[in-house]
């Protein structure tokens, strides 16, 4: 799903860190900024006013928890997304529970740190309308959930076709499960897992969307995630 150019300020210490997260989001159409000092990164925060925060917790002079909860108590209408080393339960219960609307540990992958990217900005962002989506020979109808594969409609639950939907607004791009939980099942904390019960629902999904076609579109990303994508020539 395309979003209208977002703004996004990344607060990062380790300059090296902070330039490559640059050189990868650029391209992908985000307008970026930086900051290595908690000082400098909440003086951004107020005069660029951007759309997503990534914020590194380990900052010289003062924490990046400060800034986070400094953003909280200011009411500023700003998704918050934490990358740090500091990757414990008890380290992602304090981000979570200072305002963090996400948090990811170090080191990560790019193509997962994308995909929560748009996640987060799917929240607050404008898009162009999406109510009519199309991936090769399948067409999906947001306004009246239904979804047709080569003009078959499939028949889909409730469920498979949020699942579909939301692959779908993320086409391209690897999405994980623990985004799933959160976006599609509404599970905001990860300490009973579900990733069971997700890989039912998407083997059933496959069965309906890919089964009966020569083209498959449901992708499993070992070790990361799923994608739907139509297959590169």
């Amino acid at each position: 799903m395309t979003h209208l150019r977002a703004k996004i300020l990344i607060i990062e210490d380790d300059r090296k860190m902070a330039a490559a997260l640059v050189a990868g989001m650029e391209p992908a159409g985000y307008e970026v900024a930086t900051a290595s000092s908690a000082e400098e990164g909440f003086f951004l925060v107020h005069t660029l006013q951007p759309n997503l925060l990534l914020l590194d917790l380990t900052l010289p002079h003062r924490s990046g928890l400060d800034i986070l909860k400094q953003i909280r108590r200011e009411g500023l209408d700003l998704r918050v997304l934490v990358l740090t080393s500091h990757n414990t339960v008890e380290d992602r219960v304090e981000g979570l529970s200072s305002g963090a609307d996400d948090y990811l540990g170090k080191p990560f992958s790019f193509p997962e740190l994308m995909a929560r990217i748009q996640a987060l900005l799917r929240r607050t962002l404008p898009t162009p309308d999406t109510s009519a989506i199309q991936i090769g020979d399948l067409e999906i109808d947001a306004k009246s959930k239904v979804a047709h594969r080569a003009s078959v409609r499939l028949e889909l639950t409730p469920r498979e076709f949020d699942l579909l939907l939301y692959l779908a607004e993320n086409q391209g791009r690897t999405v994980s499960r623990e985004m799933l939980a959160k976006d599609v099942w509404q599970e905001s904390s990860r300490f009973t897992p579900i990733d069971n019960v997700i890989d039912v629902q998407v083997a059933r999904l496959r069965k309906k969307l890919d089964d009966p076609y020569p083209t498959k579109l449901l992708q499993t990303i070992r070790g990361v995630g799923f994608s739907l994508r139509e297959p590169q020539p």
